[in-house]
Formats: C-alpha cells, structure tokens, sequence
C-alpha cells in the first residue's frame, strides 16, 4: 500500500496522511509541499518506506543534506512504477 501525501508538515492533512501511512505500514510518497515531511526528523517515529519526489524537493529549495536517513528521492517514473505494482494506492492528504 502506498499513502500519497502532497500537503505539508503544517496541515492537518498532511499529518492526517503521514499517520494514515505509519499505522498501516504503507510506504508514504511525498509530492508538492508534502516534501517537506522529508527534512530531517520530520517523519521520526515512521517506520516504513518514505519517497520524495526529486522536482518538488529542488523547487522548494531542500537539498540532500537536510533530507532524513529513511527518505529516498525519486523522480516521477518511479513514481508511476511504484502505483503501478502496489497493491492499493490512497491520496491525496
């Protein structure tokens, strides 16, 4: 299962989403100011796979030093692939 999260740390939904994701040991994909949930010690206390999308993360100025251990980068193709073969897909928080 994959949680799609594309608001960010400050929002009720972002976190409504982030936890969606953690109590249903999903992977969380983070797109638009849902990235910012990738900075360091955002998403402490999350233990499954977290993907950023690598576009929203430089336009929003977040470089790979202030992104967290757990997060890994990624571009849009892997994005698709990553729906793709995943079993259910819920979004958008």
């Amino acid at each position: 299962m994959v949680v799609i999260v594309k608001n960010g740390p400050d929002t009720a939904d972002g976190k409504r989403g982030v936890k969606l994701a953690q109590d249903m040991a999903a992977d969380l994909f983070l797109i638009q100011n849902g990235v910012y949930f990738a900075q360091e010690e955002r998403l402490e206390g999350f233990y499954g796979t977290a993907y950023a999308l690598e576009d929203d993360l430089k336009l929003r100025g977040i470089k790979g030093a202030e992104i967290g251990k757990g997060t890994r980068e990624t571009g849009y193709d892997s994005f698709v692939d990553l729906m793709a073969e995943s079993d259910k897909v819920v979004g958008m928080f």
